[in-house]
């Protein structure tokens, strides 16, 4: 059983809650959005970037905005677990009310993963108060804010573990991203950035953990969340994201996201 919870009070974060997910499959995507989420049952594998750890319940993830990750079920046990996205701009603005030097914009954690049970229990007595249909609009949004500026002042271990590589390459993500809704090739993408595609491929998924392709495919159901997020019809969300039709926006939402867009959507 799985759901989708959004507030107008707090539209800054939407908030997946799933009771058991011992079917889902995940594959490697993104989000926009800055990702942390409580394992409340069971466990699972998760992805992030080029780590892969087995996670158990009282644990919680953490995903930067544009970090390739998945989280799938292990032997098909229950798992179980409360997602939040939170909205880049917003928490941009939370760090730098906390004094972080955001000149450039949204500071990376450097944590992408916790054990810490203080942490564990305050993203649980979150969960409570934004989904408590007795809790007002203010308490949910001071609760929120005060979370997450806990959060980011919690210590940050040192971030050893950025993946470099030549520049053309995070060009071809801004080329990608860019064009994402027109018929890329793989031998365009290159071209525009002056690499041979064999070398393209190797280099991208070495910085970003997804081919050209897979980038592209992200990107695509990056603008698809979007458009649903905002009520707009899935048929229409296909066409305006590149998908070729509503079929095949549907095949790889559910393959990646372990949802319809109709689920999704709500």
């Amino acid at each position: 059983m799985s759901h989708y919870w959004r507030h107008a009070a707090v539209p800054h974060i939407e908030i997946r809650n799933v009771e058991d997910g011992r079917t889902f499959a995940h594959g490697r995507h993104s989000h926009t959005t800055f990702s942390i989420g409580a394992i409340v049952a069971g466990e699972c594998i998760y992805l992030n970037g080029h780590s892969t750890r087995h996670m158990t319940a009282a644990s919680v993830v953490m995903m930067n905005p544009g970090a390739v990750h998945a989280c799938n079920p292990v032997d098909n046990q229950l798992w179980a677990y409360r997602m939040f996205y939170v909205d880049t701009d917003w928490l941009t603005s939370v760090q730098r009310q906390m004094g972080v030097d955001v000149k450039d914009g949204f500071v990376p954690f450097a944590e992408n993963y916790s054990t810490d049970p203080v942490l564990f229990a305050e993203l649980n007595s979150l969960y409570g108060a934004l989904t408590n249909d007795d809790v007002s609009p203010g308490i949910m949004q001071a609760t929120a804010l005060s979370f997450f500026q806990t959060l980011v002042a919690r210590p940050q271990p040192a971030n050893t573990h950025a993946v470099r590589g030549p520049h053309q390459v995070v060009q071809a993500a801004d080329f990608i991203r860019e064009h994402c809704v027109q018929v890329l090739r793989l031998e365009d993408i290159a071209a525009a950035v002056q690499l041979s595609p064999s070398y393209l491929i190797r280099a991208f998924k070495a910085r970003y953990g997804l081919t050209p392709h897979g980038y592209l495919i992200d990107c695509r159901l990056q603008l698809a969340r979007d458009g649903l997020r905002r009520g707009e019809g899935i048929a229409e969300v296909a066409a305006q994201a590149g998908f070729a039709d509503q079929a095949h926006l549907q095949r790889l939402f559910k393959r990646t996201l372990a949802a319809t867009p109709g689920q999704y959507r709500g």
